[in-house]
């Protein structure tokens, strides 16, 4: 069963979702793996911590963060990996690691990979790594209300700019001063 909270939280919305258990799933791909739904569909959680201020990421299992680009588009000084000491506390009865994406139960923002709102259903771990919650995108998003970013976020072997691959400058790093290929 999921955490009580969310279970609690889903039901008194109304919504429609599907609990199913698994073998113990560690990461996102391997639950997408074992519920055998493709990682675009799966949501990985990522605890940040937004200029000392912790934060929820959610986004595909396929997707990882890109640092550079994810602290320009939030406007923030420091974005970092939140250390999981830290906020381990702030999910009770949730094994670390397997957070359900519902920041606003837990006190937290959530920013949102647009790509994910793109998908019509999403898997999630229910609070443990033998548990996932499955249930419609729009649902999850009316009831979290993330922001939503098209920046921040990257698939993996996603083609690299032809001024980077050329290890040419961007016309605007002239002006910016940046040189080479900071960032990439």
């Amino acid at each position: 069963m999921p955490v009580q909270q969310l279970k609690k939280f889903l039901d008194e919305a109304g919504v429609e979702y599907m609990c199913l258990s698994h073998p113990p799933a560690f990461t996102a791909k391997e639950l997408a793996h074992h519920v055998q739904i493709a990682g675009d569909r799966v949501v990985k959680t990522v605890i940040v911590e937004l200029d000392g201020k912790m934060a929820m990421l959610v986004m595909p299992a396929t997707w990882r963060v890109r640092w550079d680009r994810l602290s320009r588009t939030l406007d923030t000084d420091f974005v970092d990996l939140a250390d999981e000491q830290e906020f381990q506390d702030r999910f009770p009865n949730c094994e670390v690691g397997a957070m359900p994406p519902f920041g606003n139960l837990f006190g937290m923002s959530v920013y949102c990979s647009e790509v994910l709102t793109e998908q019509p259903e999403l898997a999630f771990a229910a609070g443990t790594h033998t548990e996932s919650v499955h249930m419609k995108t729009g649902d999850f998003l009316n009831l979290v209300q993330p922001m939503v970013l098209n920046q921040g976020f990257v698939k993996p072997g996603a083609k690299k700019p032809a001024w980077l691959a050329k290890g040419r400058r961007r016309p605007d790093d002239v002006e910016t001063g940046l040189t080479g290929a900071a960032g990439y």
